[in-house]
């Protein structure tokens, strides 16, 4: 079969173009600089903006506009007052593997940053969530998620401490929270999660290093122990521009 505009199968139909052929100046400027992008290894620098604004013979609003998307799609980044080619996005299993399982299998060196460690009474829309008891002592897990050292995500987890008591003074916040459970014995059995898009609050944004706008992915998950019961509840917010998500489907 031909695909139009010899495009790959898989990719936009017709590459964005609407069906009356009127593109967008910008559009077909961010087109022709992500066929120079392809052409570019990760890290290296893209011409500046007059450049290119020269190169295309349009307005560096125009070029500006085009180079906005292409951040936002991650296939650029920004790197001091210039900007280089990003590399490719982290796919992440949709799978009950820690962060780290996943980052490794992509040849990446996973990494956490903590935020804060703290205790107080588990609050009733918790409990709610988790099948917890109101008012029982539960540990806020805060950390930023780091891949190669780059901050690319934000993880707070909930669990009771009466399942890891002594979470604040045996476990390395740099390392996995799953493999520290494990070491104790405790192993998962299901958990429900949910997947939106969303805008990072200005707090969040600061911590993962990114400004607001950037779309983030935010995953929310329930876990159980083999038993059925209550294990964590874990909020994550993931980069938009550097993260995928992958699963495997049976019928």
């Amino acid at each position: 079969m031909d695909y139009p505009n010899d495009q790959a199968p898989g990719a936009p139909v017709r590459s964005g173009i609407p069906e009356h052929g009127r593109v967008p100046k910008y559009y077909a400027v961010k087109a022709r600089i992500a066929l120079l992008v392809d052409e570019l290894s990760e890290g290296a620098p893209i011409p500046t903006e007059r450049d290119l604004s020269e190169r295309f013979e349009v307005a560096r609003e125009t070029v500006r506009q085009a180079l906005r998307e292409l951040v936002l799609e991650g296939k650029l980044r920004r790197r001091g007052r210039g900007t280089v080619v990003a590399g490719p996005k982290l796919a992440q299993p949709l799978s009950l593997a820690s962060y780290t399982e996943g980052v490794r299998r992509q040849g990446r060196t996973p990494g956490r940053s903590l935020v804060t460690l703290d205790r107080f009474p588990c609050p009733d829309a918790l409990a709610a969530e988790t099948g917890l008891t109101r008012g029982e002592p539960v540990w806020h897990l805060e950390r930023v998620l780091l891949a190669d050292d780059e901050r690319v995500g934000l993880e707070s987890t909930y669990v009771a401490e009466a399942r890891v008591p002594d979470l604040d003074t045996a476990f390395d916040p740099d390392s996995s929270f799953y493999a520290y459970l494990a070491e104790r014995g405790i192993a998962f059995g299901d958990a429900d999660e949910r997947i939106e898009t969303v805008l990072a609050t200005p707090r969040e944004a600061l911590l993962i290093g990114t400004p607001p706008a950037l779309p983030m992915l935010l995953i929310h998950r329930v876990s159980r122990d083999t038993e059925g019961r209550p294990l964590e509840r874990v909020r994550t917010l993931y980069r938009g521009d550097r993260f995928s998500f992958t699963t495997h489907l049976r019928g």
